[in-house]
């Protein structure tokens, strides 16, 4: 089908493609390439690639769509259980008219792949409550890490929330325990990463020469002896794993993360063998006016890690200190240990300001 398309409030900052995929999923998404490429695509009369963003107001031209191969059979949803819907509305620590929050537990990945089969993406039927559309996924969290995800309730809300994502209008807090205490109490990682070769685009490195950029802040908060740090940590940009490979090119990896730590990761004492980091608090601008500022509280496994180690979760919580962080990479880490603020072995007071 050809034509003149306008773009309405619901896909108002939508990309192109994904208008496609939602309006027009006959037209692959070579052929969109195809006629962006030769200028058979225009938006308001001006050529339009498939990654740029639509407004609403303005109009798509489309040129005729040739079906080149039969269109794929759609996949049915699973129908969801009783206790399914339970479990799913059970996860949602806040609804409004634009977003539900879920405090995701570990273990339950986002969206399903290879041999996974139990995801979020396949429970948010039972997350429609008082409307007849089904909620979006903005962002991600690994299968492991628990805490804070954001689903939008309309696709306005959708492409609202992911242009705040993709411009870094939003703060993120994460709470880690790492094994062994960093350097720093308080720092900026500034290391660039990309896919590890050989892992199939699993696993991530620090790679200096062509990585893209990422930046995180880690702040500790307390620390017990050289064995085990509570860390704060903010992802400044959205790498893949990018709390994760931090922390552990810094030599203090996440407790748990043995895909990044190694055995180094898993800690004696009766301390948890699975992954601790939480994605603790979200503060996000809303469609209409306002934020949403939301916190999860923690699972089990790390509560029980925390009780054990004498940390108290309420020091987390106190705002960081006004000075920024010193910048480092693992190559400037034992000249960065004399600037300091604290001595690795010195126990952190509870409540003290840094």
């Amino acid at each position: 089908m050809s034509g003149d398309y306008h773009i309405d409030a619901d896909d108002d900052g939508i990309r192109v493609d994904r208008w496609f995929r939602r309006h027009m999923p006959e037209a692959s998404f070579n052929q969109v390439s195809r006629w962006a490429r030769t200028g058979q695509l225009r938006l308001d009369g001006a050529r339009v690639g498939p990654g740029d963003r639509l407004a609403a107001g303005q109009v798509l031209r489309v040129p005729p769509v040739v079906i080149t191969a039969p269109m794929a059979v759609k996949r049915e949803r699973r129908e969801l259980t009783p206790e399914q819907a339970e479990f799913a509305q059970s996860l949602v620590i806040h609804r409004s008219k634009h977003a539900l929050v879920l405090n995701k537990p570990p273990g339950l990945a986002t969206q399903g792949g290879t041999n996974t089969t139990e995801h979020v993406d396949g429970l948010l039927d039972a997350l429609m409550f008082d409307t007849e559309q089904r909620p979006r996924l903005v962002h991600r969290l690994d299968k492991d890490t628990s805490g804070v995800l954001l689903l939008a309730r309309t696709a306005r809300a959708a492409a609202f929330f992911g242009k705040c994502f993709a411009t870094r209008d939003t703060r993120k807090i994460y709470w880690a325990l790492t094994a062994g205490v960093p350097i720093l109490d308080d720092a900026l990682i500034d290391l660039p990463l990309a896919k590890q070769p050989g892992s199939g685009g699993e696993k991530m490195h620090v790679d200096e020469a062509s990585g893209q950029m990422a930046r995180s802040r880690f702040r500790v908060i307390d620390r017990a002896s050289d064995r085990v740090a509570f860390v704060e940590m903010q992802p400044l940009t959205g790498r893949t794993h990018q709390l994760r490979v931090h922390a552990a090119a810094t030599g203090t990896p996440i407790v748990g993360d043995g895909k990044y730590g190694g055995a180094v990761a898993f800690l004696t004492g009766g301390i948890s063998r699975k992954l601790h980091l939480h994605a603790r608090r979200l503060v996000i601008p809303l469609p209409d006016g306002g934020k949403l500022d939301i916190v999860a509280e923690l699972p089990a496994h790390i509560s029980a890690s925390m009780a054990m180690l004498g940390f108290d979760p309420a020091d987390g919580d106190q705002p960081p200190p006004e000075t920024a962080p010193a910048a480092t990479r693992p190559k400037q880490r034992r000249q960065s240990s004399a600037t300091s603020g604290n001595r690795r072995g010195e126990r952190r007071s509870r409540g003290s300001s840094r």
